[in-house]
């Protein structure tokens, strides 16, 4: 009896813009110091896209990466879903812009926008997508440009962010391997916690809009952080569950890079040890649906993810919105 297909990660890639932006930089700007956003971060510096770049082209990028790690071309993708919150423009889809810069003209392609949850989400909707037998090839991007959402005299928000993006390419592989589980969330009361309140249908951007700086990113964060600490080890926990592994079995860890102490307080929740927890949030800073693409490159290019390993990857964003899948890596 042949083996029941899944969907796996077969090929990563990233997008990273080459200018460093450290915490010594803000404050030259602003009043703060590395000290102080180190200690309640966990962040050493970020990535700044130059001006002339935009959010499909850090995507496009890291897309070429991926597929070339794959051993797949351009040609053979059928489906391209980006996870951004900056997009391009308002439409249409970066994803179709993405299209068009690799040459993938055979693929569907859309947006989702899940904000810092977002790769998750598309990652589950993936595995769906390719394990239904609907598509044979997909790729799945998580691309922003935060840093262009940012009010830079407002240091409880500037610090955090950085810009870059990651995708992989999903396909069939056979069991044990590939997407094991995921479970997904939201709490659209909780909307008002963290967002962008002006530059939409409700309140179109004015010269008032722009005056107070409402087009920029505004954030409770005392209450964002309470309730990260709390959804990324429990919608962890329910992905492992689900996926019939216990979390001693976990080799990797692989969480939304956001801030240390969440990080850490995820790990104590499922009892791993920080050695079996990827962490490069010092380097890049909070980079939206693309912290966990990125991440993952880093963990395999480095070496730290190896076939058959368990790997667990969870989120969480303005929405509110969180998300965790279990992988048992497949390359």
């Amino acid at each position: 009896m042949p083996s029941k297909m899944r969907a796996g990660i077969v090929g990563v890639g990233v997008g990273i813009p080459e200018q460093v932006l450290t915490n010594h930089d803000l404050e030259r700007r602003l009043d703060t110091s590395d000290e102080w956003i180190v200690t309640r971060t966990g962040i050493r510096e970020r990535r700044i896209a130059p001006p002339h770049v935009a959010t499909s082209d850090l995507a496009a990028q890291a897309a070429m990466q991926a597929l070339r790690n794959a051993g797949k071309t351009p040609d053979e993708v059928d489906l391209i879903m980006v996870a951004t919150a900056t997009p391009d423009m308002p439409w249409p889809a970066t994803a179709c812009l993405v299209q068009a810069k690799i040459g993938a003209s055979h693929a569907a392609a859309f947006d989702l926008n899940a904000v810092c949850s977002g790769f998750v989400y598309a990652l589950w909707v993936a595995a769906q997508a390719v394990e239904t037998g609907a598509y044979r090839c997909v790729l799945v991007i998580g691309a922003d440009i935060l840093s262009r959402q940012l009010n830079w005299e407002d240091r409880s928000t500037c610090v955090l962010f950085g810009d870059g993006a990651g995708a992989a390419v999903l396909v069939p592989v056979e069991e044990p391997y590939g997407v094991l589980s995921g479970v997904l969330g939201a709490d659209g009361t909780g909307a008002p916690l963290l967002q962008v309140p002006a530059g939409g249908t409700r309140e179109p951007i004015t010269p008032e809009v722009l005056a107070q700086k409402r087009h920029t990113v505004y954030m409770r964060g005392r209450e964002v952080f309470k309730f990260a600490v709390t959804i990324m080890g429990e919608v962890s926990l329910q992905a492992l569950e689900k996926a019939g592994i216990p979390p001693e079995e976990v080799s990797l860890f692989i969480p939304h890079q956001a801030n240390i102490r969440i990080i850490q307080a995820a790990a104590e929740r499922l009892n791993l040890p920080m050695e079996r927890v990827f962490v490069n949030l010092e380097r890049y800073g909070n980079t939206s649906a693309a912290s966990i693409p990125i991440a993952l490159y880093e963990a395999w290019e480095g070496g730290r993810l190896r076939k058959g390993d368990v790997v667990v990857v969870v989120g969480f964003g303005a929405g509110l919105t969180w998300g965790a899948c279990v992988l048992r890596w497949a390359y």
